[in-house]
């Protein structure tokens, strides 16, 4: 397959259908249906889900206890069947059907000319404006059955599951309407037996506020069920004798909103989205929760057949019809980021009170270079101080400048120690770096621009080594600066350097949240205008460890240009320890996202100046360097980290949280994989 196909990567693409309907009339309800089949095979759709008893219309009454209109509507079926030799996508259609003397609410999953089963809906409503036990027998015990319909013989039952042979997780499950709004959804059963898509036909009729609800229920049943949810409801055409319809369409995964139709359409529609399977089964896979209540379903006695067949995947370059956000540590949406800010603040917070409290030491040694880092863990102390009731004098900031401090980073440092009212103190390393790098016989010493490793860690080594003293001195603790995105690439100083302290609270923070994470302190005010204006400054100051000197042209050190875009780092974090993903799909993914970032994409509160794109070489070049980081050359830092908060829901590498490896690890098989199966561009 295409490295240019979502197929390729784990990805299935669906779609949720609302046809344009006329009520008792399967002709012309099978002739929309195939309408939007083809525009689906056009679009390379892999499962098609269309409403609930749309071949003969939902809305028509005792017609469903006509002979003429049960032929009329297997006449359709068969149709259906004839014309789907020549399509791709599975088709999940709703049709009254006979069978052994009464009359089912189906979904019958139709693909190349095949009907593959059967599925009875399980409850029937008889409440209110809903009368479906006039007509119909429910399908709960329907199990091991078959039954004959349009011509061929099928699976009948709602143990049932369908499964595409050639492509890995392609898996789903079929329920109708009410079936998900009943305690037990038959659903849950199915996604606890391997289905991985959960699809819904439905009529539903809306009333105020009913399309949220319906909305909550798809989103819930997703996120619970660790899959994907399909939804279709019946729209134009139904009969509005007494009900209207809003022709309803959206598709989930994991909770969250993938596509969704408009509302009250006025013709045939449909929603396209595509599902990451490969992540659905991942998550399951590395959720204990989910596998012991499999376990349960099984031992209930709760099996299923499941129904085989070969799907024809297309090929070619297939553009990805999924919003792949750039940032997965930071929303897009503004409201949302709000929520975030306030929330992964306010954890930082209580963490570093209850550490303060528990240890009874009421004061802190931070090291303030005039970063984003070592700003922000100030930021978050000060309010610990303040929610505490403790004098901010207590916190005891020290500004170390080396060979490479700038004058602007010092400046904003000591303009944020004095505009926050901390105690505030500068200590020059570079006498005591210097009498050290004299000692190891450095060339430095003798005066030679040798800028190496020895020569960035002495100065780091004595700026943590100094804060360690000073805490012994004056009955402190020293509070750790460094962030996610440095752990993970192991961009520290082990042992006495900035890899450790006593209590580190953006342990779990990446780079790029970290970034509007000050932003919106800024923008709540929370501190004062002085404080507020050298935040500005220190937002806009190149990432670097100041620990080389600029050279000949005065450009300062910088962290980007060494190891690589944050970016790029924290999007592939993100889903390498999330979800596991394969590094070859990461490099997919992170060309979907950062290919081509125009205006028009760029969300209007994210800092223009931050908007850049990546080609495919640039992704594969820094992923490369990331693996080979983060799985051989870091671990034994991450194994030995100080303790610090959990933030988000992207994790943490803490050693006794989210992320336990070996410290003698490698990144082999990852860099194989990804140098395999990613194009050299």
């Amino acid at each position: 397959m295409e490295f240019h196909s979502p197929y390729s990567h784990g990805f299935v693409r669906v779609a949720a259908c609302t046809p344009a309907c006329e009520l008792a009339d399967p002709p012309f309800n099978v002739s929309s249906i195939l309408e939007l089949a083809r525009k689906g095979h056009e679009q390379h759709v892999g499962l098609m889900v269309f409403p609930e008893l749309a071949v003969s219309g939902y809305s028509i009454d005792d017609l469903l206890g006509q002979d003429v209109l049960l032929d009329a509507v297997e006449d359709g079926l068969a149709t259906l069947a004839a014309e789907s030799r020549a399509l791709g996508p599975v088709l999940l259609v709703g049709a009254p059907l006979r069978h052994e003397g009464r009359l089912f609410n189906c979904a019958v999953v139709i693909h190349a000319g095949r009907i593959l089963g059967v599925v009875p809906k399980t409850f029937l409503p008889n409440y209110r404006e809903f009368y479906e036990k006039r007509w119909f027998a429910s399908g709960r015990t329907v199990r091991e059955a078959e039954i004959a319909v349009a011509g061929q013989t099928a699976p009948f039952g709602v143990d049932l599951q369908f499964s595409a042979q050639n492509v890995r997780d392609f898996i789903f499950h079929v329920e109708i309407c009410e079936d998900l709004w009943a305690p037990a959804a038959p659903s849950d059963f199915g996604a606890l037996a391997g289905a991985l898509i959960l699809a819904n036909l439905s009529a539903s009729n809306i009333t105020v506020g009913k399309a949220d609800t319906r909305k909550l229920l798809c989103s819930a049943q997703s996120a619970r069920t660790w899959s994907a949810y399909l939804y279709s409801a019946a729209g134009p055409g139904e009969s509005t004798t007494d009900v209207a319809w809003d022709g309803q369409a959206c598709i989930y995964e994991l909770g969250d909103l993938l596509a969704e139709t408009d509302r009250f359409p006025t013709t045939s529609q449909m929603c396209i989205a595509d599902i990451d399977v490969e992540r659905l089964r991942l998550e399951r896979m590395r959720t204990g929760t989910f596998n012991d209540a499999a376990t349960l379903n099984l031992t209930a006695g709760r099996n299923f057949r499941r129904v085989l067949f070969d799907f024809a995947v297309p090929e070619g370059l297939i553009d990805l019809k999924r919003a792949v956000a750039r940032y997965p540590f930071v929303p897009a949406d503004p409201k949302r980021l709000d929520q975030d800010c306030y929330e992964t603040f306010n954890i930082q917070v209580q963490g570093l009170m209850k550490r303060l409290k528990s240890t009874g030491i009421k004061r802190l040694c931070i090291g303030i270079s005039g970063g984003l880092d070592s700003t922000h863990a100030l930021l978050v102390a000060a309010r610990a101080y303040d929610q505490l009731g403790w004098p901010r004098s207590d916190i005891l900031g020290f500004t170390m400048p080396g060979f490479a401090t700038g004058d602007n980073t010092k400046s904003n440092a000591w303009a944020l120690m004095r505009s926050m009212g901390i105690t505030a103190e500068e200590v020059d390393i570079r006498p005591l770096a210097t009498q050290l790098l004299n000692d190891l016989k450095h060339p430095f010493a003798d005066g030679k621009p040798v800028y190496d490793v020895t020569f960035e860690n002495v100065q780091a080594g004595l700026r943590t080594d100094f804060l360690f003293r000073a805490a012994n001195q004056r009955n402190a603790l020293v509070l750790g600066t460094g962030d996610l995105s440095e752990i993970a690439l192991g961009w520290s100083t082990y042992g006495v350097g900035d890899q450790m302290s006593h209590y580190n609270v953006n342990a779990s923070v990446s780079k790029t949240l970290i970034q509007h994470l000050i932003r919106w302190i800024i923008k709540t005010e929370a501190f004062d205008p002085e404080t507020d204006a050298t935040l500005e400054s220190i937002l806009e100051t190149i990432i670097s460890p100041e620990l080389v000197p600029a050279d000949e042209n005065g450009a300062m050190q910088s962290t980007e240009d060494k190891i690589g875009p944050y970016d790029l780092h924290d999007f592939t974090l993100y889903y390498l320890t999330r979800f596991g993903l394969k590094p070859s799909k990461i490099a997919y993914m992170a060309l979907q996202a950062w290919e081509n970032v125009d205006a028009g994409t760029w969300p209007s509160h994210f800092p223009e100046h931050k908007r850049r794109a990546f080609d495919l070489a640039t992704i594969k070049h820094w992923l490369e360097v990331f693996l080979f980081r983060f799985f051989t050359i870091s671990q034994f830092k991450r194994s030995a980290s100080p303790n610090g908060p959990k933030v988000t829901s992207g994790g943490s590498l803490s050693p006794r949280g989210d992320w336990r490896a070996p410290s003698d690890g490698n990144g082999r098989i990852w860099i194989q994989e990804l140098k395999d199966n990613v194009p050299d561009v």
